[in-house]
């Protein structure tokens, strides 16, 4: 009865490890084939909201026309249905509102894609698109990280990391039994424990790494290469220019609805001045950083 239990409990132990795996690997593919949103996506989106606007405006106007005068005057060319050239303006007149006044779009404009970039956003050259929010290009998925998916790829490596703890966990077990009565199987498995102590210490540092972007509203790009930014160059290291707070950071990351096609703009100069400042015992207890 007593050894009947113990396999229960180990059956019950190993199908939970195979759950804990499944679930990793679909975490994968989910990451791996989920847009990590793109430029021209943002574009298309912003030129149907902006279409639609438009058409019920006109809609408006022709319940409050008594003569056809107004209602032929107000043709579909007018109002940019269809028409590229004015929903590129449109698109242009959108991101110079998210930049500092006096930038100039050159500095916005990819020389690859010919699109206006707003801020956060960068060509990737593996996909050979702009991204939104660009963390960077992850080789072992195939694709970028960017706004769209950068929460499911911190769940993915969090996922990672469980497995790799609860394997390290069935290695040991293994060495303690008595079915590692033979050297070379304990060789085998010394081996495979050294490999994935490895590859956890990997996987803890990018974990970590990724959390402390996430709490801060940072990304990989944004923090390795600062100075070659434009609209970053000019803020001291210490300033994280679009930190909202921990608490904001973090829910706006797992917890917002908000579309991946809501676009940030650069903060002001008063804002960059206040997140600038030190804190005080006023600030602390006030919870500022949160």
């Amino acid at each position: 009865m007593m050894q009947s239990l113990e396999e229960q409990n180990t059956i019950r132990y190993m199908g939970a490890y195979l759950l804990l795996v499944l679930a990793t690997l679909v975490q994968y593919f989910i990451t791996a084939f989920s847009s990590p949103g793109y430029v021209i996506d943002a574009m298309a989106a912003g030129s149907e909201m902006h279409t639609t606007h438009v058409n019920s405006s006109r809609n408006s106007m022709q319940h409050a026309s008594r003569n056809g005068t107004l209602i032929s005057s107000l043709n579909n060319s007018q109002l940019g249905r269809n028409n590229p050239r004015m929903n590129s303006s449109y698109w242009l007149k959108l991101v110079m509102e998210l930049y500092p006044p006096g930038s100039s779009s050159r500095s916005w404009t990819c020389l690859y894609c010919n699109l206006i970039q707003p801020p956060r956003a960068k060509h990737c050259h593996d996909c050979n698109k702009c991204v939104l929010q660009f963390d960077h290009h992850c080789v072992w998925l195939g694709t970028c990280i960017g706004k769209g998916n950068h929460c499911r790829f911190w769940w993915y490596i969090f996922a990672e990391t469980i497995v790799c703890i609860w394997s390290g966990v069935l290695y040991i077990s293994f060495l303690r039994s008595d079915l590692m009565n033979v050297w070379w199987k304990i060789m085998i498995v010394v081996v495979l424990f050294i490999g994935l102590s490895l590859c956890f210490i990997f996987l803890l540092l990018l974990l970590l790494f990724h959390t402390f972007l996430v709490l801060t509203n940072q990304t990989t790009y944004e923090l390795v290469r600062r100075r070659r930014i434009p609209y970053l160059r000019g803020i001291p290291e210490r300033v994280r220019p679009f930190s909202k707070g921990i608490c904001r950071n973090l829910y706006n990351f797992c917890c917002s609805f908000d579309s991946i096609y809501n676009l940030e703009a650069v903060p002001t100069l008063e804002e960059l001045e206040e997140r600038a400042r030190s804190y005080t015992c006023t600030d602390i207890l006030t919870c500022r950083c949160c």
